[in-house]
């Protein structure tokens, strides 16, 4: 039985709430952000092949974007803090054994049991926030949320960095995962002092739908997987159209389980709800483009312009910060102009992408320094706090809250799924066309160009809800 958020509850200390929710948000991202530095001195330290190391970052990935939707499901039907708690504790574990694995396979094991905990935590974030939050105060509290990841995102790398020289390449990576340890076990005790208490109290066990869930998870595997696996055969491949024919077969389980009368995993109306549709769209299609800037830039920095990895990380910086800066302002006017922020923020994409191709050509040539790129990336990083706060804020608040863990996890997972394929896609077509006989620039600029065609498709999606909310004005 799903709790009902209108029976009452305690009073919530919110401050102290959302401090417990975004710690180990902010503990698993700094996990994902900080590996691409480690991989090097993991690899020496435990003499793995590349095949290895690119497990070290599938593993997380697939684990973490199969359960999204199940653990949403888990949590709004048995209670929230239960599987959040349980989340932080299954990644606390995966960063004590990733810290002390003695060889890659090891690794690989405690990085899938990291996802896993990552994946069971995110939706339980999500919703409780929708739960405890109204109006402006969730429209503070996501736009928060994105803060968290913009800050992560930017440090991750840099903390990597610095514990490597200090430590050494064999102690500075283990002690990535094992700092993760303390902020765990601090975030279950406060999970316990003030997440609420909502444990389901049938007397019947819930249904979760153990085949729905079974048929989507190998549904996101099937799906998942090609753009996982670097120079993945064709046998790998065939598991994407397998991957759809499970999804088919899902939707078809999860209709066919509501006509019998039992609660679904995902009650599939919920797509006829044109508001989430229409986010879900958004968000999956500006990060299959997005997410793409911040590795094409470094490779072609590297690559081409022979700079070394520590300076092109730094182009990501000041991205970061202007990230974090407007998604507290986007926070606060969200719901006073819905889309239409939305809209603007992917505006401001544009154009960033725009003068990334445009000074590109001056950078090439020996006009101007490479740092000077940073000035139309930072515009990237205002987009991000004006678009994927927002639209989060405005797409759940179309959806009762009661099924917020489902809605969560649906919508990251587009984000999961957009970035996988986008994330392989784009720099595959650079090296397709360098491999080709185009020289890097040129292969650099079309993959701008697609990343700025993909962004007006989303900002187009963005445009017909607008006129959802113009015609609907009192659904915000």
């Amino acid at each position: 039985m799903i709790p009902d958020p209108s029976a009452p509850t305690p009073p919530v200390r919110r401050k102290p709430l959302l401090a417990v929710l975004l710690a180990p948000l902010f503990m698993a991202l700094i996990a994902v952000s900080v590996i691409n530095v480690a991989l090097t001195a993991i690899g020496e330290g435990l003499d793995a092949d590349s095949g290895g190391l690119q497990w070290v970052i599938s593993g997380y990935a697939l684990a973490f974007g199969m359960l999204l939707v199940p653990a949403g499901r888990a949590g709004d039907a048995t209670g929230r803090r239960r599987m959040f708690i349980i989340g932080v504790g299954i990644f606390t574990l995966g960063s004590l054994l990733s810290g002390l694995a003695p060889n890659v396979e090891m690794l690989n094991v405690a990085r899938i049991l990291q996802g896993i905990g990552s994946g069971l935590l995110n939706p339980q974030t999500v919703a409780l926030i929708q739960q405890h939050f109204r109006g402006q105060d969730r429209a503070r509290a996501f736009a928060l949320l994105a803060t968290t990841v913009a800050v992560a995102t930017a440090i991750g790398p840099v903390i990597g960095g610095l514990l490597i020289q200090v430590l050494g390449p064999e102690q500075g990576w283990r002690w990535m995962f094992l700092m993760n340890i303390p902020i765990g076990l601090i975030a279950i005790l406060g999970a316990f002092r003030y997440i609420p208490d909502d444990k389901a109290r049938g007397k019947s066990r819930p249904d979760l739908d153990p085949i729905g869930t079974v048929l989507l998870c190998l549904a996101i595997l099937g799906v998942m997987l090609p753009f996982l696996e670097r120079g993945a055969g064709a046998l790998v491949w065939l598991s994407f159209p397998v991957g759809l024919l499970m999804l088919g077969l899902w939707w078809f389980w999860e209709q066919r389980y509501k006509r019998a009368g039992k609660p679904p995993m995902v009650d599939t109306a919920i797509f006829s709800n044109q508001a989430f549709r229409n986010g879900i769209l958004v968000v999956s299609v500006y990060f299959l483009g997005a997410t793409s800037v911040w590795i094409i830039v470094p490779l072609y920095l590297q690559m081409h312009l022979g700079h070394t990895a520590f300076e092109a990380s730094l182009m990501g910086l000041p991205s970061s910060i202007a990230a974090a800066i407007s998604s507290q302002i986007a926070g606060r006017y969200v719901l006073t102009f819905g889309r239409r922020m939305v809209i603007v923020g992917f505006g401001v994409a544009f154009c960033g992408l725009l003068g990334t191709g445009l000074l590109a050509g001056f950078v090439e040539n020996g006009v101007v320094p490479f740092w000077w790129l940073a000035a139309p990336l930072t515009l990237m990083g205002l987009s991000q706090g004006m678009t994927i706060s927002p639209n989060q804020t405005l797409t759940l608040n179309s959806v009762d809250p009661r099924f917020g863990g489902v809605a969560g996890g649906i919508l990251q997972l587009g984000q999961r799924i957009g970035a996988a394929i986008g994330t392989a896609m784009i720099p595959g077509i650079i090296f397709s066309l360098t491999e080709g006989g185009h020289d890097w620039f040129e292969a650099f600029i079309i993959a701008i160009a697609i990343i700025m065609a993909l962004t007006l498709a989303a900002m187009a999606v963005s445009f017909a809800d607008r006129a959802r909310e113009k015609a609907n004005p009192g659904a915000l």
